[in-house]
């Protein structure tokens, strides 16, 4: 069963592995990381594990027994209990659920040891698989999002309250 654990020194072949194996799936939905992200990966690594030590992002991967990685999952931008999300997940797992679980799991675990209470998240116009990730997650799209935050291309920010009463609507509370 794969685990969705915190990002760590220990996985850079492992995360380096997964983007080279991938690369040509993830650039047809996604903008390609280019030459300089393999070229600089491990300045690239080093650079991403010194923003998680200062708090600034979360960075975790999700690993099979044999210690490969099926999946990326990133919170960017911590702020004021605040980050978006980013994620990835190796062809090989796509369209099984892998995402939309770790996703979840995220979601669930990142008030406590994050202290998040919102996450927001964008996808482009094109990418369904990833807007189905995002609904079945609890996410609602919250507006447009310009081509400057998705790397060129048009879509939508969503958001997800993290507090365990979002759920609860004023008019769903039974009368006494």
């Amino acid at each position: 069963m794969p685990e969705l654990k915190r990002l760590h020194p220990g996985h850079a072949p492992a995360v380096l592995a997964f983007e080279l194996a991938n690369r040509a799936y993830f650039a047809a939905s996604v903008s390609d990381r280019g030459d300089d992200f393999f070229d600089r990966f491990t300045d690239r690594y080093d650079a991403a594990l010194a923003e998680q030590e200062a708090g600034v992002c979360a960075f975790y991967v999700l690993v099979t027994e044999d210690g490969s990685v099926l999946g990326r999952f990133n919170l960017y931008d911590l702020e004021d209990g605040t980050a978006r999300l980013g994620y990835r997940v190796a062809e090989q797992a796509a369209g099984r659920g892998v995402a939309t679980s770790a996703v979840r799991e995220l979601c669930r675990t990142a008030p406590a040891v994050h202290g998040l209470h919102t996450l927001r998240a964008t996808t482009s116009h094109d990418n369904a698989a990833s807007r189905k990730v995002l609904a079945k997650a609890g996410f609602v799209p919250v507006g447009p999002a310009a081509p400057a935050d998705l790397g060129g291309t048009s879509g939508t920010w969503y958001q997800r309250d993290l507090r365990p009463d979002r759920d609860l609507q004023p008019d769903s509370v039974s009368a006494p």
